[in-house]
C-alpha cells in the first residue's frame, strides 16, 4: 500500500473539507431537467444549477451581470447585449451569440409545455448578431424589463440542443449548460444531483457534489434534516420553526419573498364544471357574479390563517404585489373577515341558500397549501358555499391544469422580474398565446379591455414611476375591484440548515446550491 507523505495527505484532506457534499431536501416538486419545459420556480432552482442565465440578479432581485457582461438599450426598441468572453459549455465547446439565438427559437416552443417562458422571450422580434459575443435585440415597442426577462431563461447550445427534446434534457444527454454545476443524473419525482464544474467562469463552485432531492412530505423533510440525511431544507413547515430554532446545531433563516398565495375563479365560462347547486345539479356559474366572489373573499378570514396555519409567517394581502416591489399600491388593503355581509351579498345575487362547488389545489406544493384549502372550505360553509377539497400532489395538479377543468383553484405566483408584469399578464390579462399573455394553468377567463391596454401601456414604459401607476392601475381594477383573482397573503419563505452549511437567503424562493457556503 502505497502511504502518503504528511504534506500530501493534509492537502488531500484540506481540499475534501473545501470541496464537501451538499444534499439539499427541497418541498417544491421539479418537473423537468429541461430549462424550457415549465415556468416554474423549483424547475428554474433546479436548471440553474446546470445552464446559467444571461442575466443573474442579487438577493434583492435586482439584475447584475451573468452571460451577459453589460447591456443597454441603444434605442428605444434595441438593446445590445455583450457577452461574456472565455465561456465555455461542460463538453468545451464555446459559448457564442448563436447559442442565445437557438435558445431564444426553442425556449417559447417546446412541445408539452404546462406554462411556456414566451412571456420572456416574444417581446424580443428580431435578434441581430453584430459578432460572436455581442448582439441585439429588436422589438417592436419599448421593453424596459429587459434585463430582467433575460434573467429567467437558461441558455443551451445550439451543438447539444439541436433535435433534442424535453426528454433528452432529463435523461442528461442535452443537460450540457455553461453552469456552476454537470448534470450527473436526474430522477423524475425523486432526486438530481450535479457535480462541480472547475471551469465554470466564476471559479469552481463551493461543494464537489450537490444532491437536490424531492421531499414533498413535510414531515419526512423535516426528519431528514434532524437525522442529518439531508444538510438543508426549504418550505420548512411553519409549525416546526420554533422547534427547529430551539435545537442545537440548526439553523433556521426567513425572509418575505414574492410568492403571493391566492384563488383563481372561473369568472367567464356560463357552465363551470365543478358548480352546482346543493342537490348536485348543474347550475349557471355563480361565479361569474362579482358578489359572489366578493362574498368568497369577505368569508376568508386572512388574519386568522397567518395566525393560526402560518404560525405568523405570512402577510395577509388584497393585492399582487409584497410590499416594496413594483404595483404594490399601499392603498390596497386585504377584504376583511366579514361573514354577514358575505351570506348578505350571496342573498342579492340570488344564493339565499347557497351553493357547492370543488376546490381544487396542490398540497406539496406551497406552505400549508392542503391546510388552507380545508380552511377556505370551513369558512366558505359559514355562508352557505358547501365545499369539497380535492387536493393532489403539485405534479399532477400542474399537468392536469391545461385541461381547463377547475372552477377556482388555490395556488401560487411568484413574478420573476420583481415587478408586477408577470403576475398581471398570467392573471389578469386576456389570454393571447401567440403573445405569452395569460395562461392555461391559472384558466380565470378574466378579459378586460381597460386592463388589457394599461398593461400594453406598462410595459412599454421606461420610467419607473410611471410604469408602476399603471401597474397600480390595473390592480385596482382587474384584483381589487373585478376580483379575478382572490389574494390571500404573500408567503415569508423559511429555510433550515445543520450547523456545517451556511445560507444567504434571497427575496426569491428558489432554493440552489450557490446559496450554501461550507463552514469551517
Amino acid at each position: 500500500m502505497k502511504i502518503l507523505a504528511p504534506i500530501a495527505l493534509f492537502a488531500l484532506m484540506t481540499a475534501a473539507q473545501a470541496q464537501p457534499a451538499l444534499n439539499i431536501a427541497t418541498g417544491g416538486a421539479f418537473t423537468s431537467m429541461d430549462p424550457h419545459f415549465h415556468d416554474l420556480s423549483p424547475n428554474h432552482a433546479l436548471t440553474q444549477h446546470v445552464f446559467d442565465t444571461l442575466v443573474a440578479t442579487d438577493a434583492d432581485g435586482r439584475p447584475i451581470p451573468n452571460l451577459a457582461l453589460r447591456w443597454q438599450a441603444i434605442t428605444p426598441t434595441t438593446w445590445e447585449i455583450h457577452l461574456r468572453p472565455g465561456v465555455t459549455f461542460h463538453d468545451g465547446s464555446p459559448f457564442t451569440a448563436d447559442d442565445v439565438v437557438f435558445t431564444h427559437a426553442r425556449a417559447p416552443n417546446v412541445p408539452g409545455s404546462p406554462a411556456s417562458l414566451g412571456q420572456y422571450i416574444r417581446p424580443v422580434t428580431r435578434i441581430e448578431v453584430i459578432d460572436p459575443l455581442t448582439l441585439r435585440f429588436h422589438t417592436d415597442r419599448p421593453v424596459p424589463l429587459m434585463p430582467m426577462m433575460m434573467s429567467t431563461y437558461g441558455i443551451v447550445s445550439r451543438r447539444n440542443g439541436e433535435g433534442a427534446e424535453t426528454r433528452d434534457y432529463n435523461s442528461g444527454r442535452a443537460a450540457i449548460g455553461t453552469g456552476p454545476y454537470r448534470f450527473a443524473s436526474y430522477t423524475p419525482g425523486d432526486r438530481a444531483s450535479f457535480t462541480a464544474n472547475p471551469n465554470h467562469w466564476s471559479g469552481p463552485p463551493a461543494f464537489s457534489r450537490v444532491t437536490l432531492r424531492m421531499i414533498p412530505s413535510d414531515t419526512a423533510r423535516v426528519a431528514a434534516l434532524r437525522a442529518g440525511d439531508v444538510d438543508a431544507i426549504d418550505n420548512v413547515p411553519t409549525r416546526d420553526v420554533a422547534q427547529l430554532r430551539g435545537l442545537p446545531g440548526i439553523t433556521v433563516q426567513s425572509r418575505i419573498g414574492q410568492r403571493l398565495i391566492y384563488l383563481y375563479v372561473d369568472v367567464g365560462r356560463e357552465r363551470s364544471p365543478h358548480v352546482t347547486d346543493l342537490r348536485g345539479n348543474p347550475i349557471s356559474n355563480p361565479l361569474r357574479d362579482l358578489r359572489v366572489r366578493r362574498a368568497l373573499s369577505l368569508a376568508i378570514n386572512r388574519d386568522g390563517i397567518a395566525r393560526q396555519l402560518m404560525e405568523g409567517f405570512s402577510v395577509p394581502t388584497g393585492q399582487l404585489m409584497p410590499r416594496g416591489a413594483l404595483g404594490h399600491d399601499a392603498a390596497i388593503t386585504p377584504d376583511p373577515f366579514d361573514a354577514a355581509t358575505a351570506r348578505r351579498l350571496m342573498a342579492e345575487a340570488g344564493f339565499p341558500d347557497g351553493f357547492a362547488l370543488t376546490l381544487h389545489g396542490p398540497n406539496d406544493r406551497y406552505v400549508n397549501d392542503a391546510e388552507i384549502a380545508q380552511a377556505l372550505a370551513q369558512m366558505w360553509a359559514r355562508i352557505g358555499v358547501r365545499t369539497a377539497v380535492a387536493t393532489m400532489p403539485s405534479t399532477l395538479f400542474f399537468a392536469r391544469a391545461p385541461r381547463d377543468e377547475n372552477s377556482i383553484s388555490l395556488t401560487g405566483w411568484s413574478s420573476s422580474t420583481g415587478e408586477a408584469d408577470t403576475s398581471l399578464i398570467s392573471m389578469v390579462a386576456t389570454p393571447t398565446p401567440d403573445r405569452g399573455w395569460g395562461t392555461v394553468i391559472r384558466a380565470s377567463h378574466y378579459s378586460n379591455p381597460e386592463t388589457d391596454a394599461l398593461l400594453e401601456r406598462a410595459l412599454a414604459t421606461i420610467d419607473n414611476d410611471e410604469r408602476g401607476a399603471a401597474y397600480r392601475a390595473i390592480v385596482g381594477i382587474g384584483v381589487q375591484r373585478d376580483l379575478a383573482v382572490i389574494p390571500i397573503h404573500h408567503q415569508v419563505n423559511v429555510w433550515a440548515t445543520r450547523a456545517h452549511v451556511a445560507y444567504a437567503p434571497r427575496i426569491w424562493e428558489t432554493t440552489r446550491a450557490m446559496e450554501f457556503r461550507p463552514v469551517p
